[in-house]
């Protein structure tokens, strides 16, 4: 089984209409990432643009239609057409969601949430055990955005991501902004989240913008919208991880109101920065150790 090896840099996702300014210079990215479902027809433009990137950078596949944590069996002809899109691009890495989207023959257009049960459990490791014996590749899990909680839940959600990958292997995809749109959302403490997150699983970090409104009570409601620039506090506790683990492939979502090239670029160049001075850190507290033992 292929395992997730992204460059612990900085990427952004891949939109078409920076593709000329992509190509034009070299740019100070690590990887590009890419919806699976934009991909999975035969040809045309958009797999021109997407081989062209993969001479030089990088890729990560991030899917939005398995819907893993259905009840329902897999949909093997999505899977199939997955597969075909990893073979084709031989990506460095490949997540999906924490998530259901689909009934039946119905495509919600979402990511819903679901209780964190045993039953759950069970039922979303077995589809992840398929979708990585079918890839041949490890699948990285990422944690949701909410904005409601199950009474039936009788698992946290840092113990359910950490249950799933030590029983499946996949590694988990740690969404800082999802976070704290949902901490916000539920009244909790994000840090306190964070410090139960298991982050030695983690092999990547998506960060994005969120927009903010008030749901009927007057109290804060905060939307995983991909349509701002990445917002301090979402910064700070991306800081406070990276003190954590070190530096870990990084990825900007931008998918709303897509900005100029320049915009997200420097985005990107933001979160370099983080991870320059989370790798001199390290270092230096390798070195730190290193000493005392020489003494």
């Amino acid at each position: 089984m292929a395992f997730s090896a992204l460059p612990a840099r900085a990427g952004v996702g891949f939109k078409p209409e920076h593709f000329a300014e992509i190509i034009a210079a070299p740019q100070p990215l690590g990887f590009f990432e890419v919806h699976a479902e934009n991909y999975m027809g035969a040809g045309g433009p958009p797999h021109a643009q997407l081989g062209r990137l993969r001479e030089d950078y990088a890729l990560s596949i991030h899917g939005v239609g398995l819907s893993i944590g259905s009840m329902q069996p897999l949909d093997r002809a999505h899977l199939d057409r997955l597969k075909g899109v990893c073979e084709r691009y031989e990506p460095a890495s490949f997540s999906e969601h924490l998530a259901w989207s689909s009934h039946d023959t119905v495509f919600l257009n979402d990511l819903l949430p679901l209780p964190y049960t045993d039953e759950t459990l069970n039922r979303i490791a077995d589809h992840i055990d398929e979708v990585q014996t079918h890839l041949k590749r490890q699948m990285l899990l990422e944690n949701p955005a909410t904005y409601l909680l199950f009474e039936e839940s009788t698992i946290e959600e840092t113990d359910f991501l950490d249950e799933l990958s030590a029983r499946t292997g996949c590694g988990l995809l740690l969404d800082v902004n999802n976070v704290f749109v949902a901490a916000t959302n539920h009244g909790l403490d994000p840090r306190a989240y964070l410090a139960r997150f298991p982050l030695e699983r983690v092999r990547e970090i998506h960060l994005s913008g969120h927009s903010e409104t008030v749901d009927d009570t007057g109290a804060p409601l905060l939307i995983d919208s991909h349509d701002t620039p990445v917002k301090d506090p979402v910064w700070a506790l991306y800081e406070e991880v990276l003190a954590r683990t070190g530096p870990v492939a990084t990825l900007i979502e931008w998918d709303n109101d897509v900005p100029e090239w320049p915009m997200l670029r420097s985005e990107a160049v933001a979160a370099q920065a983080l991870l320059a001075r989370a790798e001199a850190d390290a270092g230096k507290t390798l070195l730190r150790r290193v000493g005392r033992r020489a003494a």
